[in-house]
Formats: C-alpha cells, structure tokens, sequence
C-alpha cells in the first residue's frame, strides 16, 4: 500500500510542480527557463545565420560587380581623354617654364643693369686716389703681415685710360705713319688687355700659391702700378734719349713694381711661392714697359702693312676735280654780266 500511495504522492506533486509554471507563464510574471525542456532539434538560429551569410555574400558579389563596371567605365573614360589630358599637362609645365625663364632673366638683367653693384667700386675721393698714386711708387718695408690693398677700381680705370692717352700722344710725336685716325682701339686693346689679362694670370698663380688676394685687389694693385709705367712714357715720349728711358725704367718703373712685389710678399706664405709668384709679376711688369716704348709701334706698323699693304699712301684730303672751261666762255659771261649792271 506504502508504494502505490507513494506513486500517487510523487504524480500528485508533479502536477502541484507545473501547475505552478502554467500559472507563472498564464499571471505574466516572471520565470526561470529550464534548459532541459528546450527542443534540441529545432536549429532555427543556425538556419537564419547561414540565410544572412549567403545575403551578404550575394550583396558583396554585386557591389563587386557594379565596381568593375565603374572601374572599366572610368577606364575607358580616361583612354578617350588621355591625350587631352597630356596636352593640358604639357601646356601647364611650358607656362611654368616659361614663367621661371622669364623670372630669371628679369631678375639677372636687374642685376647687371642696377648700378648700385659698382658703386662701392668706384665710390672714392680725389684725396684717396692722390694718396694712392704716392703711394704706389713707395715699397713697403714691413713683410711680415699682409698689407692693405684697396678694394677699388676707379684709380686703375683712370689710370689705363691714361696711358692709352699717352701712347696716342707719343704715335703722333714719333715718325709712326698713322692710318686711318689714331688707333685709338689698338691702344686701348693693348692697355686693357694687359691689366686685365696679366690680373687675371698672376690671381690664378696668388691662387696656387697659396696667397691671400682677391681678383678686384689684384686689378686695384696692377692698376695703381701702371702709374710709374704713365710718368716714364710721358717724359721719354717728350725727350728722346734711351740713357733717360733707361733711368726712369729703373727707377720710377721699378719702384712701382717693388711695391707690388713687396704687397705680394705679404700676403704669401713660403719662400718658393713667394718666387715664383713675385718674379712672374716683376718679368711682366717690366717688360711691358720696354714693349711700349721700342716695340710698341713697330708692331702697330707692322699689322697696318701687313692688312693694308706696304705701299698704302697715309690718310690725308684729296681735292676734288675741277673741269676746265675755256678763256672765251669765261670772257664772254664777264661781258654779258657787265651789259647787265
């Protein structure tokens, strides 16, 4: 009897269990779920994830699909104005070339053209430029620190204008045939040529010999030298004696050069540097004044017979040619012009 009625006891409290759920989920209040009562094989969740995934790949192979069509779209759009394209580029870079040409080249003629560059070259006074002429015919005694060269150019300038003046004067005091004017252009070739050409070699020796110099202090320093060169032509083209020239030679020309040659020294470090150097520059110097008073107007003479013949006559007025009239027309306009009066 026990087990029957401890049957009945169980079913009746199971039924007392869900009655309790029925009226937990009939009143609407709240319930614990019991994992055990859920249907394991419904699997609806994994059928909807695997219907969203096949979606969205779907979705993906379309945009694909609509972004090949649009990439060969555009391609095709570019390939029919690639040459447009590549003109307007080419256009554009030539302006920009042009833009920077023309920049440059306003910017190099502003520079050139602007005289404010020279100024300080040129900016001197007479006072200066008289001390400066003294002193280039003074050698300097102290060698062992470099010596003040003036920086610049208006002195030398007059003073090569100078002696192309002189060297005009003595062609026409010497028995020189001039032809065709006074030649002012060879002289002024000769004069120029020899200060800036001889600058410009002894400031490329200053530059492998080590010296300290600057190219406008080596045309200031030649420049100023060439005033002992003015005086020597000057006197000797007035007084011809070869015993004077020799005198002034040596003397006013070779103190001019000693100072040179002292300034030099100054600025060099070494004694064969300072050989090699100083000696080219005394050898130039003063041969190129033996050169302007023995040779300077053979060779003038010399390129004239050689362009224009030896036997070209000198450049002088030729009167013009009269026709002759004869003695009876002439009395007989006298007469007419007589009745007249």
């Amino acid at each position: 009897m026990s087990a029957p009625g401890a049957a009945a006891g169980g079913r009746s409290g199971t039924a007392a269990d869900w009655g309790g759920f029925e009226d937990n989920m009939q009143g609407g209040g709240s319930a614990v779920i019991d994992m055990e009562n859920m249907d394991d094989t419904s699997g609806s969740s994994f059928e909807d994830m695997g219907e969203m995934h096949q979606r969205m790949k779907e979705e993906e192979e379309e945009e694909a699909a609509e972004g090949e069509a649009g990439a060969a779209e555009e391609e095709d759009g570019e390939f029919l104005g690639m040459k447009g394209l590549r003109g307007q580029l080419g256009r554009q870079v030539a302006d920009q070339m042009w833009q920077v040409g023309k920049r440059q080249a306003s910017r190099a003629f502003s520079l050139y053209a602007n005289i404010d560059i020279l100024r300080p070259y040129f900016d001197v006074e007479p006072v200066q430029v008289r001390t400066r002429l003294l002193e280039s015919m003074i050698p300097v005694k102290m060698i062992n620190f470099p010596q003040k060269i003036a920086g610049e150019l208006y002195g030398p300038l007059m003073l090569v204008f100078t002696l192309v003046a002189i060297l005009l004067h003595g062609m026409k005091t010497s028995d020189t045939i001039i032809r065709e004017g006074t030649l002012m252009g060879t002289a002024i070739g000769t004069c120029f040529g020899y200060w800036l050409g001889v600058s410009s070699f002894i400031y490329f020796l200053a530059y492998l010999c080590n010296a300290q110099i600057t190219m406008v202090q080596m045309l200031s320093l030649l420049g100023y030298g060439l005033f002992g060169h003015c005086i020597t032509l000057f006197v000797t083209y007035n007084i011809h004696f070869h015993s004077l020239f020799y005198i002034f030679w040596l003397g006013v020309g070779g103190l001019s050069t000693l100072r040179m040659v002292a300034v030099l020294v100054s600025r060099t470090v070494g004694h064969t540097q300072r050989l090699i150097l100083c000696g080219t520059l005394a050898a130039l110097h003063m041969l190129f004044l033996l050169y302007l008073h023995f040779a300077y107007h053979k060779v003038v003479e010399g390129i004239l017979d050689t362009l224009e013949g030896p036997n070209m006559p000198p450049f002088q007025r030729v009167a013009r040619d009269i026709p002759v009239v004869s003695n009876a027309v002439l009395n007989t306009t006298a007469k007419a012009i007589a009745l007249t009066l």
